[in-house]
């Protein structure tokens, strides 16, 4: 049994990380909660017990965390991660602060377990979009994956709460917060900031988180990153190449009953992953395998899954649960 922190309890994802542990059954002995001085003092649940929130300080070293769990955003992690790791606690964290360090894992449980170690302990959880993708592509690696284009259709639920608010107030004809335009009834092709090379911070967070996390350093890979008017649940659609031959039968045998993934596939039937299928679960579903009939051995797939859910909170969960059957202390 461990004692479990989670840094950021009172955000979508820190709050969506104690629902999750508890319907994952980890562990937990002791729970704590950690949030920013404006919410200490106030309460969370967790297995039907309110848990006051302490403020976030450097004596958390003291308190015997064995497992903590950041939801809190990259400057708080970049201050606290690598204080606990240090201090032996087991770091799970859910900012873009430490994933392209060679020193750290990037891990999603059901394509590169192997990187975790006895010794890890500050792991890093990737880019939300990222999962749910190398979900589906690592089932066909075997096929010799030689290119990846991704264009996302992401939830404004990947912006937290301030991205379903402007939703809602879009849709009482109000200004946006938020955004830099208006979500409700629009779709913008802009997530995060834009970098020199005219990609979106985003965009190159799945480049390299992909290349990453497939262990492929040189695999072209390019991204489209669109938010789309939709509360809960990312779509991407994939556009793979393959140094093999193969057909869509073979990719859909793959993909059944690999980890984590759900097939839905029957068009003839308008059967095809949607938000509302994802939106709740941990599965990552996939569908509308069709070829490319404009490149050679090059084929679409679609892909949704729960952001907030497989995307974040029970991805680091289940790499906790990974790092814990490895050793913790």
């Amino acid at each position: 049994m461990y004692h479990v922190a989670v840094i950021g309890a009172t955000g979508a994802v820190g709050q969506k990380m104690l629902q999750v542990l508890e319907e994952l059954d980890f562990p937990v002995s002791t729970l704590s909660a950690y949030a920013s001085e404006r919410s200490a003092g106030g309460t969370v649940s967790f297995k039907g017990q309110d848990v006051t929130i302490k403020a976030l300080s450097p004596s958390i070293t003291e308190d015997g965390i064995d497992v903590a769990l950041f939801a809190a955003g990259g400057t708080v992690s970049e201050q606290y991660a690598p204080l606990l790791a240090e201090s032996g606690t087991l770091v799970v964290d859910n900012s873009s602060a430490f994933r392209m360090r060679d020193d750290i894992p990037l891990v999603v449980p059901e394509v590169n377990p192997e990187v975790i170690t006895a010794e890890s302990r500050l792991i890093a959880n990737p880019n939300c979009s990222t999962i749910q993708s190398v979900v589906a592509l690592a089932p066909l690696t075997p096929l010799g994956i030689t290119r990846v284009n991704y264009t996302t259709y992401q939830a404004v639920s990947g912006s937290g709460q301030k991205g379903i608010e402007d939703l809602a107030r879009g849709e009482r004809g109000e200004e946006p917060v938020n955004y830099p335009h208006p979500i409700y009834d629009n779709i913008l092709p802009h997530i995060d900031v834009f970098l020199e090379n005219g990609y979106t911070k985003e965009e190159q967070k799945m480049i390299d988180e992909t290349r990453k996390i497939l262990q492929m350093p040189e695999l072209p890979v390019s991204a489209t990153c669109v938010r789309v008017p939709v509360k809960n649940a990312h779509s991407v659609a994939i556009n793979v190449t393959f140094e093999q031959e193969t057909t869509v039968e073979a990719i859909r045998s793959l993909l059944s009953g690999a980890p984590g993934v759900v097939l839905i596939d029957d068009v003839r039937n308008n059967a095809y992953p949607m938000p509302l299928d994802a939106s709740g679960t941990d599965d990552v579903y996939v569908g509308r395998i069709r070829r490319d009939d404009s490149m050679k051995n090059t084929f679409h797939l679609w892909c949704v899954a729960d952001n907030i859910r497989k995307g974040a909170a029970t991805n680091a969960v289940q790499v906790a649960l990974q790092a814990a059957g490895t050793t913790i202390r």
